[in-house]
C-alpha cells in the first residue's frame, strides 16, 4: 500500500511538479510580503520576464529536438545592437527587417553545423556564443548605441507600449507561447520534433528528415531571439555591446524548470512559461523580502538542481525510490 502511494506521488510530481512548485512559491512569497500579490507587482514581474520568456519559447523547441542553444545570449546582444543602430540610419521598419534577417542567418549557421554537419550542439553553440559576441564588438567598434529621437518614434511600442491596457511585452510573450504550444502539440512539425528528440534513429527510419528538422528548430530559436531584441531595444532605446550576457543561462534555467528534458523528446511550451515566471517571481519575491540580489542566484541554483533531479529520476523510474 505504501509503495503504491509513493508511486502515485512520484507520478504526480513528474507530471505536475512544476505547477505545484509554482503554487508553493506564490503562496510562500505572498505570506511574507503583502505587496507580492498586488496586480501591479504581478504585471511588473511578467513584463520583466517577457524577454527571457520569448527566448525560452524558441530554445524549448531546440531542446525538445534533442539539442542545446547556448548562443542566444550573444545573439540577443548582436540583434539588439543592430536594430538600435540601424533605427536612425535606415528607419525602424527596415532596421527590424534587416535585424531579423541577420539573426536568422546566425540561426541558420547553428542549424547547419548541428543538423547537417552533425556536430555536437553544446560545442557549436558555445563557440557561436563567443563568435557572435566578437561580431558585435567588431560591428560597433566597442561603443554603445542609442536611438536619438526617443520620444516620437513608434519603435517604442514593443517595449513601452500597451495593447488593450496590457503591456505589449506581455502580449507578445504570451501570444507567442500560445502559438508555439499549438504548433508543437497539434501539428505534424511538432510531432516530428518530439520524435527526433526522443529517438533520432527510429525517427530517421520512419522517414523524418532529421537534418532539415534540426535546422528549422535553430531558425525558430533565432527568430524568437530577434523578437526579444525588439522588446529589449525598444524598452531601453539603446544597447550595450554585452547586453545579452548571461541570458543564455537564465533562458536554459526557465526551460529546465518548465520540465523540458535535457535528454530530448519531452517538454511543453506552456510549462516553460511557468518555469520562466517562477524565475521572475523568485527574484521579485526575494527583493521584496529584503534579501540581497545575489541571493536570487543561490535560490535559483537550488531550484534548478531539484528540477533536473526530478526529470532524470522520473525518466529512470526511480523517483522516491530507495537509493541503490
Amino acid at each position: 500500500m505504501a509503495d503504491t502511494r509513493l508511486k502515485t506521488i512520484g507520478e504526480l510530481l513528474a507530471r505536475q511538479g512544476i505547477l505545484i512548485a509554482f503554487a508553493i512559491f506564490l503562496i510562500g512569497f505572498a505570506v511574507f510580503s503583502d505587496r507580492f500579490m498586488t496586480p501591479e507587482n504581478l504585471a511588473t514581474v511578467i513584463r520583466q520576464a517577457a524577454i527571457i520568456g520569448v527566448m525560452a519559447v524558441g530554445v524549448t523547441v531546440v531542446v525538445i529536438g534533442g539539442n542545446l542553444d547556448l548562443s542566444v545570449g550573444s545573439m540577443l546582444s548582436f540583434s539588439t545592437v543592430l536594430v538600435v543602430d540601424l533605427h536612425d540610419k535606415i528607419g525602424p521598419e527596415l532596421a527590424i527587417v534587416v535585424m531579423l534577417g541577420a539573426t536568422l542567418v546566425l540561426g541558420a549557421v547553428n542549424g547547419f553545423l548541428v543538423g547537417v554537419a552533425r556536430l555536437n550542439s553544446l560545442i557549436v553553440t558555445l563557440g557561436m556564443l563567443s563568435a557572435i559576441q566578437g561580431l558585435t564588438l567588431i560591428y560597433t567598434g566597442g561603443k554603445n548605441v542609442d536611438i536619438l529621437d526617443q520620444e516620437t518614434t513608434w519603435f517604442a511600442i514593443f517595449g513601452r507600449g500597451y495593447v488593450a491596457g496590457i503591456a505589449t511585452p506581455i502580449v507578445m510573450f504570451l501570444g507567442l507561447a500560445l502559438f508555439m504550444h499549438v504548433v508543437m502539440a497539434y501539428t505534424p512539425f511538432g510531432r516530428r520534433v518530439y520524435a527526433v528528440g526522443g529517438n533520432p534513429t527510429a525517427a530517421v527510419f520512419s522517414g523524418i528528415r532529421r537534418s532539415r528538422l534540426v535546422f528549422s528548430t535553430y531558425l525558430i530559436s533565432a527568430l524568437t531571439t530577434g523578437i526579444a531584441a525588439l522588446i529589449l531595444g525598444s524598452r531601453v532605446m539603446g544597447s550595450q555591446n554585452n547586453v545579452g550576457q548571461g541570458y543564455e543561462l537564465l533562458v536554459l534555467a526557465g526551460v529546465i524548470l518548465g520540465g523540458t528534458s535535457l535528454l530530448g523528446g519531452s517538454g511543453n511550451i506552456l510549462k516553460t512559461v511557468i518555469g520562466v515566471l517562477i524565475l521572475g517571481f523568485i527574484q521579485n519575491g526575494l527583493l521584496l523580502m529584503g534579501y540581497p540580489y545575489y541571493a536570487q542566484w543561490l535560490v535559483t541554483w537550488v531550484v534548478i538542481i531539484l528540477a533536473v533531479w526530478l526529470d532524470i529520476a522520473a525518466k529512470r523510474g526511480r523517483l522516491l525510490s530507495p537509493i541503490a
